[in-house]
């Protein structure tokens, strides 16, 4: 079993779970501790005078308004219908997946007063396969995800939408068809719910196993555009780094040295005596992407093991605080730095990309077998631009905005999710990028020769050769970019010839 439970989860043991075959469950200490949280929550708030926020009183800005004591189920169950105020494109059924798996992990440490059986349900979620469907859009990023986190919940209760066999269903119906009845909500449980992080969370997760990848495509394509480029090696020099102790630098180096082992065309002389900065920098440029995405993993892993929601209950010393861990200001900040350096893995590789068009070192222009009659790989250059300008667009920080919101008493918004939205559509325009690099990367390779590739090198090349042909004159090139793409970050680019 796929146990959810008190213990720290780092970024790999997330996905490993997540990848696992068998079904989720709770640890007997998660289940003592969440069982626990409810009855105290549960005594606490019978007929008490004392104002709980969301469990005796109205939400936001109506903090101050009492709900009566036959009120408190009804309460519940209406949070969850009027926030559930979604829009725009439905998020990623893999990304709804880990959205459920870290709200349970959220409340199964004990502080949130759910009944055992809300987290039960949330958890046959998630063995039946069953993705409820959450709008993207919606999110202030403060008090957390409110509006995706609804729609997330909603079949709970017997509302909403599921996702079944690519089709949205509604979610009564195939509660019917198992055999579960809606739940009745019980104090806070609505508000626990719907308080959270975890759909920029969410994001972040999944952005960072893409990011995983896109870092090791970026060096061994960089690797692929210095030979076929012809370029010099010597600014990938252990010494070099070493000087100037950035250890992301370090292991770009290292890598791209990996990639030109063996290669006895860059054992030619040269007659260049230094290289563009988009081939000379790589360590430089994709190092300093590798640090950041580093440094925002510490801050996203803190998230994936904390408790976010609102009032959080201490069963042990009797407190019921109000405070802002659902606040997304942790995560947003670090989606626009994950933004920008994902970005700059792109902005360098357009740069590559141009310089293999230009008609220097030896290669045709637009790495065209006849100029003039062809126009070569012209177009797909003009894409990349495109994408990476659009990126330019979107690494606006959306953090650096807020909104008033519920009156003013939500004064400062993180715009979290926003963020998280951003930094999905830049990492899709990224793979993009990069799979045009290795497309003229080979088609450079060929022009010029394979004999004394590199090995590694020659692997890939014979690989993607599989997918997207040597161009002898021109073709559709829509179908075999978007090949291209699935092969370097879904296919035998990513698996079946090891990109590490």
């Amino acid at each position: 079993m796929k146990q959810i439970d008190h213990t720290w989860w780092d970024l790999p043991t997330f996905d490993a779970l997540l990848s696992a075959v068998g079904p989720w469950g709770l640890s007997g200490d998660a289940s003592d501790a969440v069982a626990a949280c409810h009855a105290f929550l549960a005594q606490a708030a019978q007929g008490s005078e004392r104002a709980i926020y969301g469990v005796n009183t109205g939400f936001g800005d109506l903090a101050h308004t009492r709900v009566a004591d036959d009120q408190l189920a009804e309460l519940q169950r209406r949070i969850l219908i009027s926030h559930a105020c979604g829009v725009g494109e439905d998020v990623p059924d893999e990304v709804v997946r880990r959205m459920l798996v870290l709200k349970v992990k959220a409340l199964a440490q004990g502080h949130s007063g759910v009944a055992p059986a809300t987290v039960a349900r949330l958890i046959d979620f998630l063995n039946a396969e069953l993705m409820p469907v959450v709008p993207s859009q919606g999110s202030l990023g403060a008090s957390g995800d409110l509006a995706p986190l609804a729609h997330l919940v909603l079949p709970l209760i017997g509302e909403g939408e599921f996702r079944v066999d690519g089709v949205a269903v509604p979610a009564v119906d195939v509660l019917k068809a198992y055999g579960w009845k809606p739940l009745e909500l019980q104090a806070k449980e609505g508000l626990a719910l719907i308080n959270g992080t975890q759909l920029m969370l969410a994001y972040a997760t999944a952005a960072l196993s893409r990011l995983s990848r896109i870092e090791a495509a970026a060096d061994a394509v960089a690797a692929w555009s210095l030979e076929a480029w012809h370029g010099r090696s010597e600014a990938f020099a252990p010494g070099v780094h070493a000087l100037r102790h950035q250890t992301g630098a370090i292991a770009s180096a290292e890598r791209v040295r990996t990639w030109l082992a063996g290669s006895k065309q860059m054992q030619e002389p040269r007659t260049q005596v230094q290289d563009p900065y988009s081939f000379r920098c790589v360590p430089q440029v994709h190092g300093a992407s590798v640090d950041a995405v580093a440094a925002a993993r510490l801050i996203i892993e803190r998230e994936m093991n904390a408790v976010t929601d609102n009032p959080l209950i201490f069963p042990e010393t009797g407190e019921i605080i109000s405070g802002g861990n659902f606040h997304g200001q942790p995560l947003a900040l670090q989606m626009e730095a994950l933004a920008l350096a994902a970005h700059e893995w792109a902005s360098i590789s357009e740069r590559r990309v141009f310089k293999l068009l230009s008609g220097r070192q030896g290669l045709p222009p637009f790495l065209a077998s006849n100029p003039g009659l062809n126009s070569g790989y012209m177009i797909p250059q003009y894409t990349a631009a495109s994408l990476v300008s659009q990126n330019k667009q979107l690494t606006t920080p959306a953090a650096a905005d807020t909104i008033d919101s519920s009156n003013g008493q939500e004064d400062h918004v993180s715009m979290g999710a926003n963020g998280a939205l951003k930094l999905w559509r830049i990492l899709d325009n990224v793979e993009q990028v990069l799979a045009v690099e290795a497309m003229c990367a080979a088609q450079a390779c060929d022009l010029r020769g394979t004999a004394g590739m590199a090995p590694r090198l020659a692997a890939l090349q014979q690989s993607l050769r599989e997918v997207v042909p040597f161009l002898t004159e021109d073709a559709f090139m829509q179908p075999l970019m978007l090949g291209a793409r699935d092969w370097l970050f879904a296919g035998a680019g990513a698996e079946g010839v090891k990109m590490r």
